[in-house]
């Protein structure tokens, strides 16, 4: 993790937690003059427009007070979604068994993205089976990965790993 989105989630971090949610994760990115901080929250009784809210406000308010970020930027919180983006060791270790999207910082064998069955973790590699074979990707190697959502099984992903 770069050490600005480091520094925001040690400040974003005890906010989301003492809110009752768990934080999924944080995307900060600068395009041009534009920036925008992410933040992905979720809890088991799942997560509502209300709670981006609440989490927003305390979040601005921790943000005005810390200033961890230089100029104006967009403040985005959200739920993870049936799609949701895979951010740790521990969530490939979580969603094993889902079908998953990833892309490689550099290429592998010609190409970067990869779709296949998530096996799983071992040590600090994420298991992807795709097809016939299997892949070890050390997480460091990974840029970014999303779950692709099972529309033909349960009404949604906490039926799913219910």
């Amino acid at each position: 993790m770069a050490s600005k989105e480091s520094l925001l989630q040690q400040l974003i971090q005890p906010v989301v937690e003492s809110l009752g949610f768990e934080l999924w994760g944080i995307e900060f990115f600068s395009q041009g003059r534009h920036t925008q901080l992410r933040i992905y929250i979720d809890r088991e009784a799942g997560v509502h427009v209300d709670d981006c809210a609440k989490v927003s406000h305390q979040v601005s308010a921790i943000m005005d007070v810390e200033d961890p970020i230089s100029g104006e930027y967009t403040l985005e919180v959200s739920s993870p979604g049936m799609d949701r983006p895979l951010f740790s060791l521990a969530h490939y270790e979580r969603l094993a068994g889902e079908r998953i999207q990833l892309k490689l910082r550099v290429p592998f064998e010609g190409r970067r993205k990869y779709t296949g069955l998530l096996k799983g973790v071992e040590a600090d590699e994420v298991i992807l089976q795709v097809e016939d074979e299997e892949y070890c990707f050390p997480f460091d190697s990974i840029d970014q990965a999303r779950v692709i959502p099972n529309f033909d099984g349960p009404d949604s992903f906490r039926e799913a790993k219910a």
